[in-house]
């Protein structure tokens, strides 16, 4: 089992909005596996919506609903996409 100091920081959060972490040694487990997939999801979606994001703020024609849209949606990702930054840091000891 990982010392507590090397817990995963999981792509998800628990009740109430609180962080979730993985403790094992097993980085080929289920969950390990299961938390790169919603990672290369998560940023898989970061990338499409920085694309939409460049359309939209090119677009004359675009109203003031679609950009607000656009904010909240880059806020969600931008969330998660800082979720992964900072597991990978960990994971690559540069914590």
């Amino acid at each position: 089992m990982t010392a507590p100091n090397e817990l995963r920081l999981l792509p998800w959060t628990g009740p109430e909005g609180k962080p979730c972490y993985l403790s094992t040694d097993d980085r080929g487990g289920y969950m390990s596996r299961l938390a790169d997939n919603i990672e290369a999801v998560q940023l898989g979606t970061a990338a499409e919506l920085l694309n939409q994001a460049s359309e939209t703020l090119d677009d004359e024609d675009a109203d003031s609903e679609d950009v607000r849209r656009l904010a909240q949606e880059l806020t969600g990702v931008l969330r998660d996409v800082f979720r992964v930054a900072t597991n990978q840091g960990h994971l690559l000891g540069g914590e």
